[in-house]
């Protein structure tokens, strides 16, 4: 059985969504119609409040995240940047072996159905530009956490 619930943000409404055992989905700018809560939305809650409130670096959440074994290497390697660092597209395909896949790198980051948490946000293209963002507003979304870490990128 899941559960939902939302949270409000500095992005906006955070969607929260739980299997009871884990946190599977995280969307921003959406909201659920019915929420509901549990130990894994409790605990994601008061973790993210906390990150916007600068309190928080790293997030300690059972997550499961549906995807190919792609996007599973890509999303384990997101979760390795430090908070207020960044890779590249191309440096983050080298990490999983697979050099020359930034454009299918960028697929995955973009399928990542827990941003923030797995912070697909700390991603750049080689030249330090955001080239794109898949939550709530696009790039102004990804600035907004960038800046929250003190992440230059311009």
């Amino acid at each position: 059985m899941t559960t939902q619930a939302t949270l409000e943000s500095p992005l906006g409404p955070l969607a929260l969504t739980s299997d009871g055992e884990f946190l599977i989905g995280l969307g921003i700018g959406q909201r659920v119609p019915a929420p509901s809560s549990d130990a894994i939305i409790e605990l994601a809650t008061r973790q993210l409040e906390e990150y916007f409130a600068g309190k928080r670096t790293t997030f300690d959440l059972p997550l499961k995240a549906e995807g190919t074994a792609f996007q599973q290497s890509i999303w384990k390697a997101l979760q390795d940047i430090p908070h207020g660092q960044t890779t590249s597209y191309g440096e983050l395909g080298n990490a999983v072996g697979k050099p020359g896949s930034a454009r299918a790198v960028g697929g995955a980051v973009g399928a990542n159905p827990l941003p923030i948490v797995i912070p697909c946000h700390r991603v750049l293209a080689s030249d330090r530009r955001i080239t794109g963002y898949s939550g709530g507003e696009g790039i102004p979304t990804k600035e907004k956490l960038l800046d929250l870490e003190n992440i230059s990128y311009r």
